[in-house]
């Protein structure tokens, strides 16, 4: 039993290894997610943030939570792509040939998603630094926000690991991101949720984006983070799970 571990994990450091070389033979994939996110940091605090109404005096503090997860959910359309090519051009089936576990392939690619999008997230943080943002957040918080985040990220790449597989066009496999990238905006990302009107506000205050952004943005500033944390955690293990089981059955079916 223990040696099959052994060689799981190496198949899967190896597979990790490949995909990552990828990545920093075309800095490009983390320069486009941080765009989005930056540009519209950059249109919300200096030209949209003196007009909106937070109950804060740095706006940049309130919009970063938001900014990170629609981060995230650029950034893992990266993933469906890249498993979409790896199907079309057979390299599942080439690495199947060999003795090495069937899986690893499939996570080296989610883990690759999870490095990637820290990296992205590392550099949206100090375009937030350069622009005023500021935490009194100890140690401990800011491994908590560190979790949710990659907890987060776990949840959304194996969402895009079952539309990679799936997908018949390149465009279909990173298709389905742009909702999530546009979720944040009904949520207390921007804005919080009482300016709403009644049914939007409903439903931003039942979605995963608010309770995640409100936990984040408690710990970061120090305040009481209540429940939010706990709703954050349970969603984000919730569609973790669920998209893990469908992610799997597809791969196992398809590949």
């Amino acid at each position: 039993m223990e040696t099959t571990k052994n060689h799981f994990f190496t198949d899967i450091s190896v597979m990790l290894g490949r995909s990552m070389r990828h990545i920093f033979r075309s800095m490009d994939t983390i320069i486009t997610v941080c765009i989005t996110p930056i540009a519209m940091m950059l249109l919300f605090v200096y030209v949209l943030g003196g007009a909106i109404q937070t109950g804060t005096d740095n706006y940049v503090n309130y919009l970063l939570p938001g900014i990170l997860l629609m981060a995230i959910a650029s950034g893992i359309a990266y993933t469906a792509y890249r498993l979409f090519m790896d199907k079309q051009r057979g390299i599942f089936e080439r690495f199947h040939t060999m003795p090495i576990s069937r899986s690893a392939l499939l996570w080296g690619h989610v883990l690759t998603s999870l490095v990637s999008n820290a990296l992205s997230l590392i550099v949206i943080i100090l375009v937030a630094l350069i622009m005023g943002f500021r935490s009194s957040a100890g140690i401990l918080p800011w491994l908590a926000v560190a979790g949710i985040l990659a907890l987060f990220t776990l949840a959304l790449t194996w969402v895009a690991a079952i539309s990679g597989l799936t997908a018949k066009t390149i465009e279909g496999a990173s298709a389905f991101s742009y909702p999530l990238i546009f979720l944040p905006f009904i949520s207390s990302a921007f804005v919080p949720t009482e300016s709403m009107p009644t049914v939007v506000r409903a439903f931003a205050n039942n979605q995963p984006v608010t309770s995640i952004v409100n936990a984040i943005r408690a710990l970061l500033t120090e305040q009481p983070v209540g429940n939010e944390i706990w709703v954050a955690l349970a969603w984000c293990v919730g569609i973790l799970i669920v998209a893990y089981f469908f992610a799997m059955r597809v791969y196992k079916n398809r590949v």
